[in-house]
């Protein structure tokens, strides 16, 4: 063992005493991001010629080997207390004596920072693929959806009469504020940690600015004792994250709702939809079930580091190290959740009959018929009291709002003449809306128009961002 035995000219750690302590089994999903730092960093301590050239290019020679076979995922790596440690250990086996240089000027503490931060910054990027992405193919669900139309809800009752386009550009809305929040979280991971060493920085003449150029992060962090203790960045992406899922799942409950039974409106290919163990006639949503429960541990995870770091000194503390499952698990959910609405959406059906049915059989148009009474002059109190009058009058003569005769309306008020009460019509009243951010036909086509040129904005954007297997490919060639 290296980490705090034979380095410390100690005899070992006791065999339970590692079990607990070793984060290796976890670090090794970030073997890439230690090997992409450790090059950086050797590559800066050749350059301020704080290690013998020989013993700097036999190391670069070693480090290239175990990115290479870390990109191939043959990579073995010994069982040390974590990443850090395994990779210098095999440096030694590999290289010899040489490999004692590679930690100059470096802790640990600045080290697992530098790799966490490339993780999230990794990690953020991916998802962004996937939400852009996403949100594209909403969009273009949505267009083709803009003649659809069916009720919306509030306190789950019927509210007013909708397009399906706009109840997706609704969720779409919610893609586009996850979009910017895990560019936050980009951001604040985009800070170089190595250099600060293990609190305090070094009396050795190391050049940070040129580690940060050689990892593509856009500044430095400020100060070394909060840069060890902080993962403020780690919570935004959990935050980010955690968002995303709970969009995710509201959106997924809509689904379970609305395709089934009781709702009718809309219809699951058989690819996604599953049976039952034992009732035949069975066609359960779970696939957006599923992504409604990824939102559950999520939360948990969330609340998980929050807790950790609460009650935390200033400094490193080893208490960090619970900060690794939470951020891969939150990854592996963040990806299964995009891709699963990403194959189920365009196997969803709208079932345009029931959605239209659901309309005409209640009032939903009832604030159309006050807003045209409004328009002729009479205040929306008074006309309220009207309609609330009228709307009563249908529901015990059993007649839809929709379907009652401009007589029989007249009967009760003459402010209902048969212009008025056109715009009772279901077919009516997602094309009266005229205000931005309606169901209206303009609306609609501004809010598409909107967020299709934010998503070609946001990937031109993007498309100069560093990547971890480019960075890492780079690093492998970039001279000492």
């Amino acid at each position: 063992m290296l980490a705090k035995t034979a380095a410390a000219g100690s005899t070992g750690l006791h065999p339970d005493v590692l079990a607990m302590s070793t984060s290796l089994d976890q670090d090794l999903h970030m073997v890439r991001e230690d090997l992409a730092g450790s090059m950086a960093h050797l590559t800066m301590l050749a350059r301020q010629e704080l290690i013998p050239a020989d013993a700097a290019t036999a190391l670069k020679g070693g480090l290239i080997q175990l990115a290479r076979e870390a990109r191939a995922g043959t990579l073995q790596l010994p069982r040390e207390e974590d990443v850090h440690m395994a990779v210098e250990s095999e440096l030694g086996r590999r290289v010899g004596a040489a490999s004692g240089f590679l930690h100059t000027a470096r802790s640990r503490n600045d080290q697992v920072s530098t790799d966490l931060r490339l993780h999230v910054r990794e990690r953020c990027l991916v998802h962004l693929d996937g939400l852009l992405s996403l949100l594209s193919e909403v969009c273009d669900r949505a267009e083709v959806e803009r003649d659809t139309l069916m009720p919306s809800y509030t306190h789950r009752q019927r509210a007013q009469p909708i397009s399906a386009a706009y109840w997706l550009l609704g969720t779409a809305s919610q893609l586009q504020r996850d979009v910017e929040a895990f560019r936050w979280a980009f951001s604040g991971a985009n800070a170089l940690p190595l250099g600060v060493g293990a609190i305090a920085g070094s009396s050795l003449p190391i050049d940070r600015e040129f580690t940060r150029a050689l990892l593509q992060f856009d500044r430095l962090t400020l100060n070394g004792l909060d840069t060890v203790g902080d993962r403020d960045f780690m919570l935004d992406y959990l935050y980010a994250s955690s968002r995303l899922l709970l969009h995710a799942s509201r959106f997924s409950t809509d689904v379970i709702d609305y395709s089934s039974r009781e709702f009718g409106f809309l219809e699951l290919d058989g690819e996604i939809a599953c049976g039952s163990s034992m009732m035949p006639q069975k066609k359960n949503p779970d696939v957006f079930e599923l992504v409604r429960g990824k939102s559950g541990p999520q939360l948990g995870d969330l609340v998980s580091l929050l807790v950790t770091v609460k009650g935390l000194p200033g400094g490193y503390n080893r208490d960090l190290q619970e900060d690794r499952g939470p951020l891969l698990a939150t990854g592996a959910r963040v990806q299964a959740v995009l891709a699963t609405l990403a194959l189920a959406l365009p196997r969803v059906r709208f079932n345009v009959e029931r959605c239209f049915a659901a309309l005409k059989a209640d009032a939903t148009q009832a604030t159309d018929l006050a807003e045209a009474l409004v328009a002729r002059g009479m205040p929306f109190r008074e006309a309220y009291k009207k309609v609330g009058a009228l709307v009563r009058m249908a529901q015990e003569r059993g007649t839809a709002l929709n379907d009652l005769s401009p007589n029989l309306a007249q009967e009760m008020d003459e402010c209902f003449t048969g212009d008025v009460m056109a715009s009772a019509q279901v077919s009516c009243s997602v094309a009266r809306k005229v205000t931005a951010g309606s169901t209206g036909p303009a609306s609609v086509e501004a809010q598409l128009n909107t967020l299709r040129a934010f998503v070609t904005r946001t990937r031109e954007e993007l498309a100069g961002a560093p990547r971890l297997d480019t960075l890492l490919g780079s690093l492998m060639e970039a001279p000492l």
